[in-house]
């Protein structure tokens, strides 16, 4: 498996994978592939990377700037991040993650968000805290990953492209 960064020609299949992987998800509006998109038209997608084998893409993970109020200045949003549903299991996902993170500290990042499930996302080292607060999450669902020296406490909005269709 080799992840890079996505090329014009992985537009399609990066719907295709991502609306595969959100499908019948009990926790998603089906809106993903969507929310990719519409980052992209935004210029808002500030990574996006695609995991691909034997040159099939089967796995990708978007990051965006997320606004912290009051200002706090470098942060991004992890997702959405997709696997196809018959390579899912496999590492794929977690891959992507790590390479991403691994790429917003050379970015100069001073950290990142993700709204997910707990169990999955602490390996990375995303944990909660309840002065960084996301507006309408329960909080136990909601972590950052400092990847600087810089604490960070206030609100945090993700972009437009994630609101209502």
């Amino acid at each position: 498996m080799i992840i890079r960064p996505e090329r014009m020609g992985d537009h399609d299949v990066i719907r295709d994978v991502t609306a595969a992987a959100f499908a019948g998800h009990p926790h998603s509006d089906q809106t993903e592939p969507l929310i990719i998109e519409r980052l992209r038209d935004a210029h808002a997608l500030a990574l996006s990377l695609v995991a691909e084998e034997e040159g099939v893409v089967i796995g990708h993970v978007a990051f965006s700037p997320v606004t912290i109020t009051p200002v706090a200045a470098g942060w991004y949003g992890l997702g959405p991040v997709s696997v196809r549903p018959d390579r899912q299991g496999r590492g794929a996902g977690s891959a992507l993650i790590r390479e991403g993170l691994d790429r917003l500290r050379e970015m100069g990042a001073a950290g990142c968000v993700v709204l997910g499930d707990p169990g999955f996302y602490r390996r990375f080292g995303f944990a909660g805290d309840p002065a960084l607060v996301f507006p309408g999450c329960a909080p136990q669902y909601f972590m950052f990953l400092g990847l600087s020296e810089t604490r960070v406490s206030g609100t945090v909005s993700y972009h437009p492209a994630f609101g209502p269709v």
